[in-house]
């Protein structure tokens, strides 16, 4: 178990924020380098053009690569999750008549981008569901067949907390010939990732949740034999020589190696790396698995403390870090709003309460949130 961290983070004790899914905190670390970014910004001339250009994102991309347990080479700086399951879905050419497979309620940006390959292919798209009893894992794997081009789904399903065994998915795609793009925005960073198991064709993840980075800067992961294919758009920076600034107009038609080609534009974001950067290092400095170990403890710990209540823990696999509690019959509509007037932060979902705790939370917060919760039921 790692020991509250609530001194790394600017929460006041008053303050139980149990909604890290919703938006990571920075730690005060983060915060300082974007301020001093910001900073910089306003005196431009004490920019360097190969650390900040060129130096500082090429330290976040390696960063984000130990989390994804890939070569720097593998990663892509994108903007959002969405950006990088559209460049997936551009480099991906499903057959006429095939399935491409979703999970049902998947966060909608891992779907508009496939409804939109399936019309453009003559694919369709095949929902996936799963009974009350049943895992996610056993549903897909159940669903995956010879008509399967593409996997599209997550490693923790946003609106229960459902944990999916990606490399037996993985290992059932890839007997189909079919593809497997992943959205780890709920997982990277609060759960290992085993790349040497799963193996996707892309990987992408927001970075302002599990990450605790700022917003509008996440990672893509992109496989070798994918580094070829077509970026969303055509920028500078992702030439080759690009760091000559005095030749940019002799123009290049050859892309830096790796996944670099799939960069976004501006990838330097002075006032995002610096943050991001120092977000991944403390999560890297704790350990990923300390993390998941941690927090798994915690959400158990919260689960014991509200079951008196009425509130249960019934996800089939539930992964450890993300806690999705069925309401009782009559809890109130504004539930979430009574509970923020006392100070408490969390999310409902449907006809449940999503608690989403990180190392800053502590047993003070656990008791606060259950006589919170005894008080507005």
């Amino acid at each position: 178990m790692i020991p509250s961290q609530r001194d790394l983070f600017d929460i006041p004790r008053e303050r139980v924020y149990l909604n890290t899914a919703y938006m990571g905190p920075m730690p005060k670390a983060a915060i300082a380098a974007g301020a001093e970014s910001y900073a910089l910004k306003g005196q431009p001339w004490r920019y360097d053009i190969q650390g900040d250009f060129f130096d500082a994102p090429e330290a976040v991309r390696a960063r984000a690569a130990r989390l994804f347990g890939s070569s720097p080479a593998d990663i892509a700086l994108v903007p959002a999750a969405s950006y990088g399951l559209a460049t997936a879905a551009r480099n991906l050419a499903p057959q006429r008549r095939t399935e491409i497979l979703v999970l049902e309620a998947q966060f909608p940006s891992n779907l508009y981008v496939w409804r939109e390959l399936a019309g453009q292919y003559g694919a369709r798209i095949r929902t996936v569901s799963r009974s009350a009893n049943q895992s996610w894992s056993e549903a897909v794997l159940g669903a995956i067949g010879p008509a399967t081009s593409i996997v599209a789904c997550p490693q923790v399903h946003w609106a229960d907390g459902g944990a999916l065994d990606l490399p037996a998915i993985s290992e059932a795609a890839r007997r189909q010939g079919a593809a497997l793009v992943l959205d780890l925005t709920q997982s990277l960073g609060a759960l290992p990732f085993d790349m040497a198991a799963i193996q996707p064709d892309f990987a992408v993840a927001a970075g302002y949740k599990w990450l605790l980075g700022p917003y509008t800067l996440g990672f893509l992961y992109a496989a070798p034999h994918h580094q070829t294919g077509e970026a969303l758009e055509e920028n500078w920076i992702v030439r080759e020589k690009a760091e000559d600034f005095a030749r940019l107009v002799d123009y290049a038609d050859g892309y830096a190696p790796g996944a670099k080609r799939f960069d976004m534009g501006e990838r330097s974001a002075f006032q995002l790396v610096p943050a991001a950067s120092e977000s991944l290092a403390q999560i890297l400095d704790w350990g990923v698995e300390e993390i998941a170990a941690t927090l798994a403890q915690r959400t158990q710990a919260i689960t014991r403390a509200v079951a008196p209540l009425g509130l249960a823990d019934d996800t089939p696999d539930r992964a450890g870090h993300y806690l999705m509690l069925a309401l009782p019959g009559g809890a109130p509509k504004d539930l979430v709003t009574r509970l923020a007037a006392r100070g408490i932060n969390v999310s409902q979902r449907g006809d449940r309460l999503r608690v989403t705790p990180h190392l800053f939370n502590d047993d003070a917060d656990i008791a606060a949130f259950a006589d919170g919760l005894r008080a507005v039921l």
